[in-house]
C-alpha cells in the first residue's frame, strides 16, 4: 500500500478546472517529484492534498485513510506536512517562535523542546540566531526556518513546494544537501521543484503535470533520459 495515493483528483477555480482527474502515489521511503511548467498543477495539487483548496472530485488516501477535504490541521496531525512555496514564514517571529508554531498541536513540552534542538542539530546557524526575527534571515536561512518548522511537526510524508525558489544559486546545493539528508532519515517527500535537474537528481520516480493533467511518468533516471522532459524543462 502506498503511503499516498490520488486518484482522479479533481478542483476548480471558479469554473475552470486546474486539476484534470489527477493520479499518482508516493511510497514509503521514496522521494517522487512532480514536473511541469509554470501553471500546470504542481501547487495546486500539494494544496488539494494538504487541505488548504477543496477537490470536487477524486480520493486522497494517506497510510490507508481517506483524508479528501479533510481540515488542514487534520491532516498535519497525522503527519502529513505541507511546506508551502515562498517558505511563508513569519518574517515579524523570531527563529524560535516560528519552530514553535510548527508544533502548536503537541502538548508535551518535553517532546517540543527535543525536535527543537533536533532541527537546531541540524541546521546549526539557527541555533545561534534562535531569537533574531525570521524576516531578517537571508533567503537560504529562511527556507531552512521554513523545513525546521515542519519538521516540528514530525512528519511521515513532506510536501515540498519549490524549496530552491528565490535562493542564490550556491546555496541551491545546500538545500539539495537537506533534502538528500531528510531522506537517508527516513522521511518520504513529494518535490514540486522549478529545477527539473536537480528534482530528477534527487527522485525515485517522477510524475510530469501539463495543464492540470499527468501526462508522463517513469523512474527519474529514465525521465532524465526521455526527449520530451530533456526538451521541456532540462534545457539541455
Amino acid at each position: 500500500m502506498p503511503l499516498l495515493e490520488v486518484q482522479s483528483l479533481e478542483t476548480f477555480y471558479g469554473k475552470v478546472a486546474a486539476l484534470r482527474s489527477v493520479s499518482f502515489s508516493v511510497g514509503e521511503g521514496q522521494i517522487v517529484t512532480l514536473l511541469g511548467s509554470n501553471g500546470a498543477g504542481k501547487s495546486t495539487t500539494l494544496r488539494a492534498i494538504s487541505g488548504l483548496i477543496p477537490t470536487v472530485a477524486g480520493k486522497v488516501t494517506f497510510c490507508g485513510e481517506d483524508i479528501t477535504n479533510l481540515p488542514a490541521h487534520s491532516i498535519v496531525e497525522r503527519g502529513l506536512v505541507h511546506l508551502p512555496e515562498g517558505r511563508r514564514i513569519f518574517k515579524a517571529l523570531s527563529v524560535i517562535e516560528n519552530l514553535e508554531l510548527g508544533s502548536y498541536m503537541l502538548k508535551d513540552n518535553k517532546e517540543r523542546q527535543k525536535r527543537m534542538d533536533s532541527v537546531f542539530e541540524r541546521f546549526p546557524i539557527l541555533g545561534t540566531r534562535r531569537k533574531q526575527l525570521g524576516g531578517t534571515l537571508s533567503g537560504g536561512e529562511q527556507q531552512m526556518l521554513a523545513i525546521g518548522r515542519g519538521l516540528m511537526s514530525s512528519p511521515k510524508l513532506l510536501l515540498m513546494d519549490e524549496p530552491s525558489m528565490g535562493i542564490a544559486p550556491l546555496i541551491v546545493k545546500d538545500i539539495t544537501n537537506i533534502i538528500k539528508s531528510l531522506h537517508s532519515d527516513g522521511t518520504t517527500i513529494l518535490l514540486v521543484e522549478q529545477n527539473a535537474k536537480m528534482a530528477l537528481g534527487l527522485a525515485n520516480y517522477g510524475y510530469v503535470l501539463d495543464n492540470g493533467s499527468i501526462v508522463l511518468e517513469g523512474d527519474a533516471k529514465d525521465l532524465r533520459k526521455d526527449e520530451k522532459v530533456v526538451k521541456a524543462y532540462l534545457g539541455i
